[in-house]
């Protein structure tokens, strides 16, 4: 991606109201198109080993406005460019692979399970406590494990209700959140090969979002 879009949104984060932004709204423009410049090729790329079916770049990116109607922070734009890239792209409800670029070494790749219903988090726990196996392979995968060493996301203070405290697998059970990421410096976002890295790392979170997504989503309900 161009330095010039790094310099952008570092000085939107100092200058985040209306009247700078619409002084400077050229600037946000050419940084919003080197953005999906970088989409259209990430599409074109994870197609090559995932079915991306008609997917587009409007599909993909996300808007630099905030909603906040309900937030105490009253900033109008978000400090970063980034879209959802997958199957029916940001809007498919379904866990897809987050890019976020931002400055300050804060750009990152990650993907997993973050807004859940208290129904899809009673089928995760379901599928931990039945074979928890298959998620720990995948995510205990040598080249996973060394590219997204880290579980983010929010844990139970508690045991979940129906399981117990010594149960094998409590620290997964106990999981609101299970989300992995991968973060890259201002200076490998600015490579020439910035583009490749984040397919390879897509690459890598393929296993986990396609079984994070049969567990929440296609796997058959229990009669």
């Amino acid at each position: 991606m161009n330095q010039q879009t790094l310099h952008f949104l570092s000085e939107l984060a100092e200058n985040n109201n209306r009247d700078w932004f619409q002084e400077n709204k050229k600037r946000y423009e050419v940084a919003k198109s080197d953005m999906e410049q970088l989409v259209a090729y990430l599409i074109k790329e994870v197609g090559k080993f995932q079915d991306l079916g008609s997917l587009e770049v409007k599909d993909c990116m996300l808007r630099i406005y905030r909603d906040v109607r309900f937030s105490k922070n009253k900033d109008p734009y978000k400090k970063n460019l980034a879209a959802g890239i997958g199957p029916g792209g940001k809007s498919s409800g379904k866990i897809d692979y987050y890019l976020q670029v931002q400055p300050g070494n804060q750009t990152f790749i990650g993907g997993g399970m973050w807004e859940t219903t208290p129904e899809q988090l009673a089928r995760f726990r379901q599928e931990i406590d039945y074979n928890a196996g298959e998620l720990k392979s995948i995510i205990g995968d040598k080249e996973f494990h060394k590219h997204f060493p880290e579980i983010h996301g929010e844990l139970l203070k508690t045991t979940p209700k129906g399981y117990a405290k010594d149960h094998p697998e409590i620290d997964l059970l106990k999981r609101k959140q299970l989300f992995f990421m991968h973060q890259y410096s201002d200076k490998e976002v600015t490579s020439s090969d910035f583009g490749k890295m984040v397919v390879k790392h897509i690459e890598l979170l393929k296993p986990f979002a396609d079984y994070m997504n049969y567990v929440l989503y296609e796997q058959p309900a229990e009669q």
